[in-house]
C-alpha cells in the first residue's frame, strides 16, 4: 500500500514540477523575430472603392526579409536584411503590451507611426494582425496579417 502512495506522490510531483508557467505576452515578445508571411488588404486604397492586396511568403531567397528585435527595456528595432546579410532601412522605437496586443511607436520614412497588433502565439513565433491606415488615405480600414518565427541574430 505504501508503494502505491509513494508512486502517486512521485508521479504528482513530477507532473507539478514539469508544468512551467506560460510566459506573459510581454515576456514572450522579448526576442528576435523574422517575418515569414505578410498580407495587407487595403479595402479603399487611395480613397477608391478598389481592393488592393499585397501578399508575400518570403520563399525562394527574397531580396529583403523583415526582422526585428524587442528588448526588455521597452525599445525595439526593425529592419530589412538584404541578400548580403546587411541591415537596411532600420527603424527604432518603443513597444508595450496591453493584454494580447502589441503596441509599437516608431518613425519610418520621416513619419511617426503608432500601430497595435493582436498577437496570437504559434509554435514557431506569432501571428500579428492589425487594422491601420497602411495606404495612408486617412481611413484606418486596412488589414495586415503577419506571421513570424524566432531567430538568432548573427
Amino acid at each position: 500500500m505504501k508503494t502505491k502512495s509513494y508512486f502517486f506522490i512521485l508521479l504528482f510531483g513530477i507532473l507539478f514540477a514539469s508544468c512551467t508557467p506560460e510566459l506573459s505576452t510581454k515576456e514572450f515578445m522579448v526576442d528576435n523575430w523574422e517575418t515569414t508571411y505578410l498580407k495587407i488588404e487595403m479595402y479603399t486604397v487611395n480613397n477608391t472603392d478598389s481592393l488592393q492586396v499585397y501578399e508575400d511568403k518570403f520563399d525562394d531567397n527574397p531580396e529583403l526579409v523583415a526582422q526585428s528585435q524587442y528588448n526588455n527595456d521597452g525599445t525595439f528595432s526593425a529592419w530589412f536584411k538584404n541578400t548580403k546579410g546587411e541591415q537596411i532601412s532600420k527603424a527604432i522605437g518603443e513597444w508595450d503590451v496591453v493584454e494580447d496586443s502589441l503596441k509599437v511607436a516608431f518613425n519610418y520614412g520621416g513619419k511617426d507611426k503608432k500601430v497595435s497588433y493582436f498577437i496570437e502565439r504559434t509554435t514557431e513565433g506569432f501571428i500579428g494582425t492589425s487594422k491601420y491606415d497602411w495606404d495612408e488615405d486617412g481611413k484606418f480600414d486596412d488589414l495586415l496579417t503577419m506571421k513570424t518565427k524566432r531567430i538568432k541574430l548573427d
